[in-house]
Formats: C-alpha cells, structure tokens, sequence
C-alpha cells in the first residue's frame, strides 16, 4: 500500500498479532513505570542509608562552619543517621565546593552554600570549577548575616552621607582596612568606593584581628565586618558605627541604620547560609532533606543558635529560595565588574 492507496473512510485492519505485540509493550511499559517509582520511594524510604557528609567549604569557626554543625546535629537527632562535618579550605571557598559538585548525586554528600561560593565567586573567577546553577539544587537557605560599617570615635562625622562628602571634600585622605581581595570586607570597601565615585584608600590586611589593632590605635580609618564582631567594640564604646549592609536593619542593634536608608548610597549586602545537595539528587531524596530541615527549623534551640550575633533567619519555600539564588547569581559578578574587580 502507498501513500497514493490511502483512503482515510477505508478502516485500518490490525492483524490481532500485532494488537497483542502493542498491549504487551504497553503493559510493560506501565509495568518498567510503576516500578521506578516503587524503587524511588523505597530508596527516599531507607534514606540516609549510611553517614552522610556535610562539607564546610572553610576552615572551622564562621558562617559556613556553624551553619553545617547546627543543622548537622539536628539532622542526625531527627533522621536516625550520623550527618558528619568536613571542613575543607583551599581556593577561598572554591576547593570545598567543587568538591561536592563532584560527589555521586545520591543524597549523602551536601555543601554549605552562601554568597560567597554560590555568588561572589562566579564575577572573582573565570573559572570556578562549577556552576551553582546548574551543579546544585538548594534545599533551604536559613541564616543571613550582615556587616557593620565602623570608624575609629575621632572622624570629623557621624554619618554615612557626612562621611561620602568628607571623602569627596579630601580625595586619598581616607583608607579602608580589608581582609584582601574576595572577602565581604574587601568588595563591600570597593562598591561603596566606587559607586560612591569616591577616592579612598584601600589597605590589605591578613584577618580582621589586626584592622581593629590599627582602628583603634588611629592608623585605620574605616572597616566593613561582620556585624557579631562588630558589635562588641561599638557596644564597648571602642569604634563609632555608620550603617548595617543588610535589606533590614539588625535584631539586636535597630538603631543602625541600613547603607540605603542613608540615602547616600544603593548598596546592600548580607551574607547567606544554606544547604545545597549536587544537582542529580533523585527528587524524593531532595525532598526528604527539605522536609527535614523545615522541621529542624522550627526548633528554638536551632534558630537561637544560627542567630547568634547578628544573625536572621531565613524563611522561604523552593520558589522563593530558587528566585532569591538567581537574583544574587546575576546580581553580584555584575557590580563587581562595575566597580573594577577583576577576574582571576
């Protein structure tokens, strides 16, 4: 029969053989269906089947660090499987994070993901070594911290607008103290220099220790850190504060403002904290581990912990969680390149 034979009021005789060959293939098919799923569920069922890795892509002590240990404890109490804590350094927080985006997909292998190695590092590097998009799946992120803008009590101002106009005022006259290039002190100094369009020094320093040395004998002016330490000089009387990097202004200090509420310049910045799983994670086990981990944090004992200092929690569902993680993915390699970061 040809094309020119076909005759669509002619019915289509199907030999009964051939009736049976497609009702066999079908039940098959139904048959291979049904018991994938039967697998996945038994598999998220049994699930975690051995200890499972929660890897801090730093040295101990920090974000990264205290989220993987509090959330790790918890997991392990309410799951019934050791959930054990690697520290891993190296690259930043690069070394760490490639690490688990090479781990086998199959749920006992999670990184501790924050603005750092899931943002910052994607307009620092050319090549990072993974993409944070395409490599992971973010199961919840939970805590956000931010940073403090201090100066040394003898600065001629006492606001961030005063302080932008004193820098145009004497362009070079004053310096910022960092933690090197990559570090939230270093790229908050940078973008509140340049899209400020102000002349202010930047001077390098290996840790926050010996910054606050300098401020507080008068050799550094300003210093962008994390708002737990900082708190304990500006409560002390030791250092004068400007703003908060935050959207929000910080539980325990409402009385600093935020950079935008200043008015004197756009700029926010929190730094972020969750838990990530590589990107092929069978979707039932994905979320097991939300589930678990809604429920973790629900826990007073938790929440009280990731707030430690400045800390606030996060809450958000997979929707908000995914748009949150986009927005910092596009938003941060652009305002680097803006303010002249170069990539390594």
């Amino acid at each position: 029969m040809t094309l020119n034979d076909f005759n669509p009021k002619r019915p289509i005789k199907i030999k009964p053989s051939c009736l049976r060959a497609l009702a066999q293939s079908g039940l098959a098919l139904l048959v291979a269906l049904s018991a994938t799923l039967v697998a996945t569920r038994a598999h998220a069922q049994d699930y975690p089947s051995k200890p499972v890795r929660i890897l801090a892509p730093s040295a101990s002590g920090g974000g990264f660090d205290l989220v993987a240990r509090v959330l790790g404890a918890k997991l392990s109490e309410q799951m019934g499987q050791q959930f054990f804590i690697e520290n891993r350094s190296g690259g930043g927080t690069l070394l760490g994070t490639q690490t688990i985006a090479r781990a086998p997909a199959d749920g006992h292998h999670l990184v501790v993901g924050g603005l750092s190695n899931m943002a910052l590092n994607m307009g620092l590097y050319k090549q990072p070594g993974y993409d944070p998009l395409s490599d992971f799946i973010p199961l919840r992120l939970v805590v956000s911290h931010s940073y403090t803008l201090v100066g040394r009590n003898d600065l001629p101002f006492n606001t961030v607008k005063e302080l932008m106009a004193y820098a145009r005022a004497n362009p070079g006259k004053l310096n910022f103290g960092t933690s090197g290039p990559g570090t939230g002190q270093y790229i908050l100094a940078a973008l509140m220099r340049g899209l400020g369009k102000v002349d202010m020094q930047m001077v390098p320093y290996k840790g926050a220790q010996p910054v606050y040395l300098d401020l507080l004998g008068g050799r550094v002016d300003l210093f962008f850190d994390n708002s737990t330490t900082t708190r304990t000089f500006i409560e002390a009387g030791q250092l004068k504060p400007f703003a908060v990097s935050s959207r929000q202004r910080a539980p325990d200090a409402p009385q600093i403002p935020t950079l935008i509420e200043t008015g004197a310049i756009d700029l926010e910045m929190e730094t972020w904290f969750g838990l990530f799983i590589p990107a092929k994670t069978p979707a039932a086990i994905v979320e097991r581990l939300r589930k678990e981990i809604d429920i973790a944090m629900q826990s007073p004992e938790v929440r009280k912990k990731l707030q430690q200092g400045s800390g606030r929690i996060l809450q958000m569902n997979t929707e908000q969680t995914e748009a949150m993680l986009k927005s910092e993915i596009n938003k941060w390699p652009r305002l680097l390149r803006t303010v002249g970061i170069a990539q390594e």
